[in-house]
């Protein structure tokens, strides 16, 4: 299959006014991690590394889950590198900058 990488930023409608969003971002990370890809936290989004379906299907589970926890609506803004090779890696488009600065 494709090797991707897939940047998400979700962004639930609390179900109630005030209501703490970090519990639906929480719950999206719990997501990501369960899954098993090689991703990194940033502070305005999460990026996954993995095959293309397995990351797209991660991406499903994020938006559902933000339903069960009682949001009426989410909007996830993605960002998507596919690769027929394997190009799409994290490790790969960061070696410039090893320590992150």
């Amino acid at each position: 299959m494709a090797q991707a990488l897939l940047s998400v930023q979700i962004l639930p409608k609390p179900a109630q006014p005030g209501d703490d969003t970090h519990l639906y971002v929480d719950r999206a990370i719990e997501i990501i991690k369960s899954s098993g890809v090689s991703y990194r936290v940033g502070p305005l989004e999460t990026t996954m590394e993995g095959d293309f379906d397995q990351l797209l299907d991660i991406l499903k589970q994020m938006n559902l889950a933000m339903f069960e926890l009682g949001s009426p609506s989410v909007l996830s803004q993605v960002k998507l590198l596919v690769d027929g090779g394997d190009n799409a890696s994290m490790a790969r488009l960061l070696q410039k900058y090893p320590d992150g600065k």
